[in-house]
C-alpha cells in the first residue's frame, strides 16, 4: 500500500510528450485536456458539475480540509490535482541564504512528497506560489530546484513547475538557469494575460507551460480614483474579461500550453469581497462561472446569471470620483437583466474603503458593514445617507435570481465633511 494512499490504490502515470510542433501532456497513455479551476475551498463537486476536471491548491495545510481528504475528494469525482508544496516566499522573512532553514523546508517538502506521491487523483507538483513577488533573492529557484530533483527521484510520475507572477525576462531566465530541473513553468496572470503571446514571441520561449491563475483584472492594473483607490470591474465586465482571455489569448496557445486553471473558484477578500471570487461568499454562481461553463462544455447552463448593465450612485458610475457630503443623502440605482426573465432581488451595503498593503494573495481580514445608512437595501433604487466620517468607502449591490446566481457591482466614493 502507498504511503498516504487507501489499500489498492496507485499513481496514474502523467508526462509530457513533444510532438513535431507541440506539447501534450498525457496521463495514463491519453491525451488530457486540463479544464481547471483553482479551488479556495473543498466544493470539487461544483467544479465537476459545471464540467471541470481539475483543481490547484495552494498549500498542503489547509486547515478547512486535509490534503488526502482533498485528493480522496477529487478521486471520487473525477478530478486531478495539481498540489502546491507551500514554499515561504522571500516577502514572508524567509532568507533563502540560510542553508539551514532552507533544509528545513525541503525536509518539510519531501515528506509531503512520500505522503502523496502514488494518489491517483494528483497531476502536478507547484513547488511554491509567486515566490518571485517581491523578491530579491534569486537563490529562492535553486531551492525549487533541489525539490524538483527529490521529487523526481522518489516520484517518477508526475512532472514538476513553480508559479510566476506576471511577465518579467528576468525572472523567466532565472528560472530556467537556476531551475532547469522543472519539467515546466507556470504564469500567473491577470490584465498580463493579453500581452502573454507578445512576451512568448520577445523572450523566444518555446518551452511548454502552464497558466495556472488567470481571470478578473487585477486592482494593481485598474484605473484608480483621485484619492487612489482602484475601480472594480461589474461581474458581468469579468465575464467578459474571463471570455476574451480565454478565446483571445489561452486558446490560440494550445501547442504549447499544458493547461489552465481559472481564478478564483471561491470567494475571498483581496481589497473587496467580490474582486476574484466567481462565487459571492455566500456561495451563489457569478456569470463567469456561467462563461467557465460555456468554455468546458461549448453550450451556456440551462440557467444563467443575471447580467448588471449598469449601477449609479448620485448619478454617476464607478469611474467618475462620486464625491459627497457627509450627512446628505443621495439616490443610487442598479439595472440589471436575466436572461430567461426570472424575478430579481437586491442587497445594497456600505463598507469602508480597504486600507490593506498584503501582496500575492496574502490574507486580509474581511470588512464589516456600515448599517443604518440606506433606507431599504433590498429595492432597486435606494437612498444612502452619506457617512459622517470623511474618507474612502464603497456602496456594492449584488443582484440575485431565484436559482442561487448572483451579479454584483460597487461604486467607491470618498464622503467630505
Amino acid at each position: 500500500m502507498a504511503v498516504g494512499c487507501s489499500s489498492g490504490q496507485q499513481a496514474i502515470k502523467v508526462e509530457i510528450v513533444k510532438t513535431k510542433d507541440s506539447y501534450q501532456l498525457v496521463r495514463s497513455g491519453k491525451p488530457y485536456i486540463i479544464k481547471g479551476a483553482g479551488l479556495s475551498n473543498d466544493d470539487i463537486e461544483s467544479v465537476q458539475a459545471h464540467g471541470g476536471n481539475s483543481i490547484r491548491n495552494w498549500s498542503t495545510n489547509n486547515k478547512r480540509i486535509s490534503t488526502q481528504e482533498l485528493l480522496d475528494k477529487a478521486l471520487k469525482n473525477g478530478v486531478t490535482v495539481s498540489l502546491c508544496l507551500p514554499l515561504t516566499p522571500e516577502r514572508s522573512g524567509f532568507d533563502y541564504n540560510n542553508a539551514e532553514l532552507v533544509k528545513e523546508q525541503f525536509d518539510k517538502m519531501k515528506r509531503d512528497v512520500l505522503k502523496y506521491r502514488n494518489h491517483p487523483a494528483l497531476l502536478s507538483w507547484i513547488i511554491g506560489n509567486e515566490l518571485n513577488h517581491s523578491y530579491t533573492n534569486p537563490a529562492v529557484y535553486n531551492a525549487v530546484n533541489d525539490i524538483s530533483k527529490m521529487i523526481h527521484q522518489l516520484d517518477p510520475n508526475h512532472p514538476t513547475t513553480t508559479t510566476v507572477a506576471g511577465l518579467y525576462p528576468s525572472v523567466l531566465n532565472e528560472i530556467t538557469t537556476r531551475a532547469a530541473d522543472l519539467d515546466f513553468v507556470s504564469f500567473q496572470l491577470y490584465g498580463k494575460l493579453f500581452g502573454l503571446p507578445k512576451f512568448l514571441e520577445d523572450t523566444g520561449y518555446n518551452k511548454p507551460f502552464m497558466v495556472t491563475e488567470w481571470g478578473a483584472i487585477g486592482y494593481w492594473e485598474m484605473e484608480k480614483t483621485a484619492w487612489e483607490t482602484p475601480v472594480e470591474m461589474t461581474s458581468s465586465e469579468k465575464a467578459e474579461i474571463y471570455q476574451r482571455g480565454y478565446q483571445k489569448v489561452l486558446l490560440p496557445l494550445q501547442n504549447q500550453l499544458l493547461g489552465n486553471y481559472v481564478f478564483l473558484w471561491g470567494q475571498k477578500q483581496e481589497r473587496t469581497p467580490t474582486w476574484f471570487g466567481l462565487y459571492t461568499a455566500e456561495g451563489e454562481e457569478t456569470e463567469a462561472v456561467d462563461v467557465m461553463h460555456y468554455i468546458w462544455n461549448e453550450k451556456w447552463p440551462s440557467n444563467r446569471t443575471p447580467t448588471l448593465n449598469n449601477m449609479l450612485l448620485d448619478n454617476k458610475t464607478s469611474r467618475q470620483n462620486v464625491t459627497l457630503k457627509s450627512g446628505v443623502t443621495y439616490k443610487a440605482s442598479v439595472d440589471s437583466t436575466d436572461y430567461e426573465g426570472d424575478s430579481l432581488t437586491y442587497r445594497w451595503e456600505v463598507k469602508a474603503e480597504s486600507m490593506a498593503t498584503q501582496e500575492g494573495g496574502d490574507f486580509e481580514k474581511n470588512i464589516s458593514n456600515i448599517e443604518n445608512l440606506i433606507e431599504n437595501p433590498t429595492v432597486r433604487n435606494i437612498q444612502i445617507k452619506a457617512p459622517q466620517t470623511s474618507g474612502a468607502y464603497r456602496l456594492l449591490v449584488y443582484v440575485y435570481d431565484n436559482h442561487k446566481h448572483a451579479a454584483h457591482a460597487n461604486i467607491p466614493f470618498y464622503v467630505e465633511d
